[in-house]
């Protein structure tokens, strides 16, 4: 609570409350908030370029720490930003997953891969113990069957 000295020579010795709400340091902590808020955002993403082929299945909920397994155009693979050999896959999944199986594993794929080596890392997968296995594609506007009017 704030108070007031009266100017008037009264006999009053009590200062008079101020029902005032002071603003100002909310909006500085909300400020600083936004800023961190700012610079933390983009270093959440997954910074790896792959050109994924266009999907109309609905999206699905994400989890709060995904693991993306990525099988890049030259056949590379990584998990997360680290590249990892296919000898090493299921050694590196079983540290970070703390050997935790049923965790689902995110196969990201180029869309220049050929279906075969796209099907040999799913077999690596299941040889892992790591069944639960979602394929992400690029969202895109489902298709209007025809003879039905668009928007």
């Amino acid at each position: 609570m704030a108070g007031r000295i009266r100017e008037s020579g009264g006999d009053e010795d009590d200062l008079a409350e101020q029902h005032e709400i002071n603003v100002t340091p909310f909006i500085d902590v909300i400020l600083v908030l936004l800023i961190i808020f700012m610079v933390a955002a983009p270093l959440a993403t997954v910074d790896i370029n792959v050109d994924l082929p266009p999907s109309s299945a609905t999206s699905q909920a994400r989890p709060d720490e995904p693991i993306y397994v990525t099988l890049l155009d030259d056949l590379s693979l990584t998990i997360g930003n680290e590249a990892v050999s296919r000898d090493n896959l299921g050694p590196a999944l079983d540290a970070l997953t703390g050997s935790d199986r049923e965790q689902r594993m995110f196969l990201r794929a180029d869309k220049a891969v050929p279906y075969g080596e796209l099907m040999a890392l799913l077999n690596q997968l299941r040889a892992a113990g790591y069944l639960k296995v979602a394929l992400v594609g690029l969202e895109t506007a489902p298709a209007v069957a025809e003879g039905q009017a668009g928007p």
